[in-house]
């Protein structure tokens, strides 16, 4: 009996560099089973090329010239959940692989990464599993499973409306789909997020969430919903 036949992957490049485009284009359309469809350089046109193309898989850059490419995938990812997102990075940064995961992201891995990886990793993740850097990974977690001194929490000092509105960044969420949650405004929505920062002594929504993801709200400080919560106003 013959095996199925393995599915072609196609593939969206994202980076700002015209010589690594064309570098992967040709390693991975050298491959049978992968197909490049598209190329995008900047922020803006890998969101509208996701769109068009409906690739399977977008292999982005963090960096990108008009914004970011973990901003992107969460718009990419959005718009079109069956889209899966592969960060292929020289940035090498704890909080950069959180933000990615936080965004939607299924894979963070470094472009130093050989040829034979970066074809296994992309077949992973169009299997459903995520890739992520292994030190990295570790390097991140172990970091958030400090235990801190005396028990303390940093978000115990977070109002209940402070805790909802970190719990939904913790999950990945846009200020602007926070704010439909919570029937709040984009600004008030700000306002809360620098609250939030300044009480935990962060200056990133990845540092914000890891400390909430680390830390999550005991019984004593409950955290409804945003279904729950608009559904008995």
């Amino acid at each position: 009996m013959s095996s199925p036949e393995k599915k072609t992957i196609r593939l969206l490049l994202v980076d700002d560099h015209v010589v690594v485009r064309s570098g992967l284009r040709m390693l991975l359309g050298a491959n049978e089973h992968l197909t490049v469809v598209g190329e995008a350089a900047t922020q803006e046109a890998a969101i509208a090329e996701a769109a068009r193309l409906e690739p399977d898989i977008v292999l982005m850059d963090v960096r990108l010239p008009d914004g970011s490419g973990i901003e992107a995938c969460r718009e990419i990812r959005s718009v079109r959940p069956e889209t899966r997102v592969l960060f292929l990075t020289s940035f090498a940064d704890d909080e950069a692989l959180l933000a990615t995961f936080l965004a939607g992201g299924q894979g963070y891995l470094l472009k130093e990464i050989d040829e034979d990886g970066l074809i296994r990793s992309i077949e992973a993740v169009a299997g459903g599993q995520s890739i992520l850097d292994a030190a990295m990974t570790q390097r991140m977690f172990a970091q958030m499973n400090t235990p801190t001194p005396s028990g303390a929490r940093p978000t115990d000092g977070l109002s209940q409306q402070e805790h909802k509105v970190l719990a939904l960044v913790a999950e990945g969420q846009t200020n602007k789909q926070i704010a439909a949650a919570l029937g709040l405004s984009d600004k008030t929505v700000r306002n809360y997020l620098s609250q939030i920062f300044q009480k935990l002594q962060v200056t990133h929504r990845a540092h914000a969430a890891a400390l909430y993801i680390r830390q999550a709200p005991g019984p004593g400080t409950p955290v409804p919903s945003p279904a729950k919560d608009k559904k008995h106003r």
